[in-house]
């Protein structure tokens, strides 16, 4: 028997068939989390990072360690401070870029001693960062004050790199950019400086010194640095010309720093990514199967892995593919063999091995071999394939 309940719903059937179907409301999308990979880079990154921070007064992991290892403005650890610069805006935990500001508040916010040297300014490249992320802005001013006595007082020197018998430091060029280190080390200081100041002197004098440095020293027939003058005429056992791994990536990395801070579309920005994707075609068929590159480009057999070339050029390959300047098709491949091999070279008590020590052509290297430098070009590299 049928209630007068039931009878209503019969009744209402044939109305509520004919209403439109209206789908489950959606939730909305969650926030996705970093790419796997990206955050992998970032984490390997930060885990090398922290272990090399317990280590910057103690150089005894390094195996050629000297006075200027454990100087905490000269060049070797300032590469590393680069490096931590890239990790932080890359997304890495805060203590990462607390360690920035407490190294330049410890190192009083000065540049090393020599004010001409190239090396002694790449320390400066740490302190502009941190003039724009918390620290008050006047802690530039003790690096500008050195670039302004650099500018009142050229230097009036060839680029022609000859060792006197007082020693390799004694060279007159070296009060300029008369090796091709010099590249990264002090170019995005000088034209950084003009950006936060409004100076332009500063990135005029860089970009001439870039391009007096990259006219003596680039051979176009090669699209590769010479390290110096010293060996335009060297060549090996097979009569191949002597191109230095880690000089060359000192070159790509500085361009993949320089570039950004240059204003879009000008000459000397168009002029400098042109030089960077005719340096990348080169760079790009000297990579080994393994990933590696070789200490010397033109020479690969039986060469050994080595970590600090390599990780300048997967810094600048993959951020060449993030900037737009390389094609991601054909240059990605080569920027995730070159991380890859990385990440092998981590060892097991994590440090990065297979550190070519410091030096100004290619070495034998080891594979605990290990230096602030070399840290500082793997935490480069992570966060660029990071950005990928």
């Amino acid at each position: 028997m049928k209630t007068p309940r039931t009878l209503a719903l019969l009744a209402l059937a044939p109305l509520l068939a004919a209403l439109p179907v209206t789908a489950p409301a959606q939730e909305p999308p969650k926030a996705t989390s970093p790419a796997p990979v990206a955050k992998a880079a970032i984490d390997s990154a930060v885990k090398l990072a922290r272990w090399q921070l317990a280590r910057m007064t103690d150089t005894s992991h390094i195996p050629r360690a000297t006075g200027g290892t454990r100087n905490p403005r000269g060049w070797e650890q300032a590469v590393f401070w680069v490096g931590m610069t890239e990790l932080a805006d890359a997304g890495a935990p805060p203590d990462i870029a607390k360690a920035i500001l407490d190294m330049g508040a410890r190192n009083g916010w000065t540049l090393a001693e020599r004010p001409y040297h190239a090396d002694d300014h790449t320390i400066g490249q740490a302190y502009l960062w941190a003039a724009r992320h918390g620290a008050n802005p006047a802690v530039i001013n003790p690096s500008r004050k050195v670039f302004d006595f650099v500018l009142a007082n050229p230097v009036r020197v060839n680029l022609a790199f000859y060792v006197p018998p007082t020693g390799y430091n004694d060279a007159e060029c070296l009060k300029r950019w008369c090796w091709c280190d010099a590249l990264f080390m002090s170019p995005p200081a000088f034209i950084e400086m003009s950006r936060q100041t409004g100076d332009n002197r500063y990135r005029d004098f860089a970009l001439a010194e870039f391009w007096a440095t990259t006219d003596f020293l680039y051979d176009p027939a090669e699209s590769l640095y010479y390290r110096d003058s010293r060996f335009f005429e060297r060549r090996d056992d097979k009569q191949r010309k002597m191109f230095w791994s880690r000089g060359n990536g000192w070159v790509l990395s500085g361009m993949a720093r320089t570039i950004p801070l240059l204003e879009p579309d000008s000459p000397d920005r168009l002029r400098m990514e042109a030089l960077f994707k005719e340096m990348a075609v080169k760079i790009k068929a000297t990579q080994k199967p393994d990933g590696y590159w070789p200490p010397s480009l033109l020479a690969p057999e039986n060469s050994p892995a080595e970590s600090s070339g390599t990780a300048f050029y997967t810094h600048a390959i993959a951020w060449g593919i993030n900037a737009g300047l390389l094609d991601r098709a054909a240059y990605e491949p080569v920027a995730r063999r070159g991380w890859d091999a990385l990440t092998r070279s981590i060892q097991p008590d994590g440090r990065l091995g297979w550190v070519q020590q410091v030096s100004d052509r290619p070495e034998q290297v080891e594979p605990q071999d290990t230096q602030y430098y070399g840290v500082g070009a793997f935490l480069l590299a992570a966060s660029a394939i990071a950005k990928l």
